[in-house]
């Protein structure tokens, strides 16, 4: 299937989407559009003949390509005009986050996608994560009972927000980027303990705030309290508080036992269960670590689009996470809980 790649002059991830285009089996042509032109030579760097066309405008390319699938990397300012236009020529979407700046545009977006019945899906990556495969069957089997809570954090550099050149980019002003770290990476972590334990978040408490005094006016530090439609409690921090790297964790607290996530440490996965044959141990996964991040996502999303499966998140899934972040940006300002309005998902299956 052919694939379009949608990008701009400061596309986040770059290098990691042209190798998750190059890598994907069911994508045998990519064609791309960057008006900037910044990208034309690192496109055919690494997707040497599968890269058959480039163009300088969106329009021109969605109109002579008529493509089904388009992976969307753009500034979430600029991003909403280029997914609608790529909707509206009949082509799925798979995008960067966060693909807006304000919950209305998103929610505009993913109406289109589906009075189309087309996918709109997010790049929540984290999702096809051997790990997160394995934690997600665990929890469906019952392996550690009912949940009862779920504790969360993703923490990266504040280092990187020191820096002048950061200070210019759309990532450091809310007005272009929709908000800070919640939005860059916490979603991350929101979207992957709904696809885990298959709730949804329903009502959130927050604070944000610029905890390092950088001159950026998107937040370094967010905190949450969730509830989930199932009853459970859940927190995340989310925030720039280290030097160097990253420190991540989910654990999911169930009534016969635990599983703890650490997507970017070792071990990837721990686990603890009250009963069975290795009870009252803690056990840990090693069934490998790869594939993962962008590419067997992106795979997943092309591979569902050409063979018409389900796909690694539907649109109303995308659609929840967006208003959960944007619920808890409302309910930092207000300083009130919010109810958020996400719809129930059926269980579909993902290949381990």
């Amino acid at each position: 299937m052919k694939a379009a790649f949608l990008t701009h002059a400061d596309g986040p991830h770059m290098s990691a989407y042209f190798s998750a285009l190059a890598n994907a089996k069911d994508c045998d042509e990519v064609v791309m559009a960057d008006p900037s032109g910044r990208w034309k030579d690192d496109a055919k760097k690494t997707l040497g003949e599968k890269l058959t066309r480039t163009y300088t405008s969106y329009a021109e390319l969605l109109e002579k390509e008529s493509p089904k699938f388009c992976l969307v990397s753009i500034g979430a300012d600029h991003a909403p005009p280029v997914i609608e236009a790529a909707l509206n020529s009949g082509s799925n979407v798979f995008s960067e986050k966060p693909a807006c700046v304000s919950l209305d545009q998103f929610e505009k977006l993913a109406t289109l996608a589906e009075s189309k019945h087309l996918e709109l899906m997010m790049a929540f990556a984290n999702r096809t994560n051997p790990e997160s495969l394995e934690a997600r069957q665990m929890i469906r089997k019952g392996r550690i009972g009912k949940i009862y809570s779920i504790d969360m954090h993703i923490v990266a550099d504040q280092t990187r927000l020191t820096r002048p050149a950061y200070h210019k980019t759309w990532l450091a002003d809310k007005s272009r980027a929709g908000g800070g770290h919640l939005i860059w990476l916490g979603i991350h972590w929101l979207d992957l303990a709904m696809y885990l334990t298959g709730t949804e978040v329903t009502e959130a408490t927050g604070a944000v705030a610029n905890v390092g005094g950088q001159p950026i006016t998107a937040e370094d530090s967010a905190a949450a309290i969730l509830r989930f439609s199932n009853g459970t409690l859940g927190t995340l921090n989310s925030g720039y508080y280290l030097d160097t790297g990253y420190h991540t964790q989910i654990r999911i607290w169930g009534s016969k036992g635990w599983i703890n996530l650490d997507s970017t440490g070792e071990p990837k996965m721990t686990w603890y269960e009250n009963k069975g044959p290795n009870a009252k141990q803690i056990q840990t996964f090693d069934a490998g670590k790869k594939p993962r991040g962008y590419s067997p996502m992106v795979a997943r999303a092309i591979s569902a689009i050409a063979n018409d499966t389900p796909p690694p998140i539907t649109t109303q899934e995308s659609l929840n996470t967006m208003r959960t972040v944007f619920g808890i940006y409302e309910a930092a300002e207000t300083g009130t809980q919010k109810t958020i309005n996400t719809v129930p998902v059926p269980f579909q299956p993902q290949p381990l």
